[in-house]
């Protein structure tokens, strides 16, 4: 079966179980996956049962689609991501935005769980990403054909462009919440990054650094969607500051900060 016969045999199977015909294509990251209890109207359908799509292994990710009204507006989340460390490969990360895509979503809203790196950033900052830098070891096109032949190139200069995150910034200004901006680079890992390799993101113009996203994204340009990145900062990156890191701190930042980011994206989503 081809890539493409796959995709339709995917979407075919959620279409068949979810209600609306989705506008806006949500992206929960580590310890954000409670804005799905928002959906009105909910239907979810867990990855695994999903032709061709990879379970979700990581901590904190529900590992399903939802599919209802957020705001009045059709939407899909996944709550919960694929990663490359999970041992998956970049198509099949961004399989699930292809779904997405396939379904009729035409602008994605990701959001991650982050370190920051920018020493003026603090823990439970939001951030709202301009930009990223890919240094994840592949990219989800690679051996992409497009219709018309060769090897699938879309731009990248604007991957997040900035008319969405004017939206993003207005609807900020209105809640009185600070909205940072900055780069996000995205990694491998699934270690976390050694203080040397930070000093050295910093040198590259990162502000913010992950393991997810990168790949989402450019799948998601590809396809001509539009893309809004929203990085929890959960902690600082190695180096920053004189403590460890561990995966925990970022489930519980996560989930002290999720009332305030549940808000904001409810009512970006509402803007879209």
């Amino acid at each position: 079966m081809s890539r493409q016969d796959g995709l339709l045999e995917g979407a075919a199977f959620l279409r068949d179980r979810v209600s609306c015909e989705p506008r806006v294509g949500l992206v929960l990251g580590s310890g954000l996956g409670q804005i799905a209890d928002l959906i009105e109207d909910a239907v979810a359908v867990p990855y695994a049962d999903v032709p061709h799509l990879r379970a979700s292994t990581a901590l904190g990710h529900a590992g399903r689609f939802v599919c209802g009204l957020l705001s009045g507006v059709p939407v899909i989340c996944m709550q919960g991501r694929l990663h490359p460390y999970e041992g998956y490969t970049a198509e099949e990360v961004v399989y699930p935005i292809r779904l997405m895509r396939q379904l009729g979503a035409e602008r994605l809203l990701t959001t991650n769980a982050s370190g920051g790196i920018n020493t003026s950033y603090r823990v439970g900052d939001l951030v709202l990403i301009s930009d990223h830098i890919n240094l994840m070891g592949g990219n989800p096109l690679t051996g992409r054909v497009g219709e018309t032949g060769g090897i699938v190139t879309p731009d990248m200069s604007k991957a997040y462009p900035e008319h969405l995150r004017a939206v993003a910034r207005e609807v900020a200004r209105g809640q009185g919440v600070t909205l940072r901006e900055g780069v996000y680079i995205g990694v491998l890992g699934p270690s976390f990054e050694t203080p040397a390799e930070i000093r050295a993101f910093r040198t590259l113009g990162a502000d913010l650094v992950g393991m997810s996203t990168v790949y989402e994204v450019i799948a998601a340009v590809e396809m001509g969607m539009e893309v809004l990145g929203i990085s929890l900062v959960t902690n600082m990156a190695a180096g920053v500051l004189d403590q460890p890191i561990s995966g925990e701190e970022v489930m519980q930042v996560g989930a002290r900060r999720a009332a305030l980011l549940t808000s904001l994206i409810r009512n970006i989503v509402a803007e879209l």
